[in-house]
């Protein structure tokens, strides 16, 4: 079993790593949701580290052997797009059957959203790489129980901490996250990685719970 310390320790290495391969920018930014923010996390470029993106994806798989139990679930699916290349991967680690959704339905063959053999009755297990307002997420979800599928659990490496959690919870969705802005805030700011402008700028972004 895992002890706190040791957890903390590994998320504090996760939050090294963003540090390192930049994925963490301050400005003005769009993001996906439509909503602006003076921060912009990349996860995108995790899979052109190598070794960056085995770690991370490593973490996760434990994460979910631990906290959800590889007997809750028989499928894993990855969100689009992000979410997609780390769902395989950790599909792959643990041997689970991959499907991914699309962002759109396919107007041709199957016309189906969902890619991969989905049984009705299947748990599905969403992946995805990081979780803002929840929507995109919830999108997912909507589609694979339209095709039949079961979905209770989704894990996020990065939770921004705006709510998303909040929205899924309404749809029936536990939210997992390998991570919290707040607590990559915090230890960024403890190693000297960002100064205490950055740290506040993170922060005042976090929708109280």
């Amino acid at each position: 079993m895992k002890t706190d310390k040791s957890i903390q320790e590994k998320k504090d290495k996760m939050a090294n790593i963003l540090f390192k391969i930049d994925a963490i920018k301050f400005g003005v930014f769009k993001l996906t949701s439509g909503k602006a923010s003076p921060y912009y996390i990349d996860l995108r470029v995790i899979p052109s580290f190598p070794d960056a993106f085995r770690e991370i994806c490593d973490f996760y798989a434990e994460y979910i052997t631990n906290q959800i139990g590889l007997k809750n679930f028989d499928r894993i699916a990855g969100v689009p797009i992000a979410g997609i290349p780390f769902a395989s991967q950790i599909a792959y680690n643990l041997k689970k059957p991959f499907l991914y959704v699309r962002k759109g339905i396919k107007l041709h063959g199957r016309e189906r959203r969902v890619e991969g053999i989905l049984v009705s009755g299947d748990k599905v297990l969403l992946i995805d790489d990081l979780a803002t307002t929840g929507l995109t997420l919830k999108k997912a979800a909507e589609a694979v129980r339209a095709e039949g599928g079961v979905v209770t659990d989704a894990v996020a490496f990065l939770d921004r901490e705006e709510g998303g959690k909040q929205l899924l919870k309404k749809s029936e969705i536990r939210l997992h996250a390998l991570l919290k802005i707040s607590e990559i805030a915090n230890t960024l700011y403890e190693i000297g990685a960002i100064d205490q402008e950055s740290r506040k700028t993170i922060l005042k972004q976090v929708k109280k719970q």
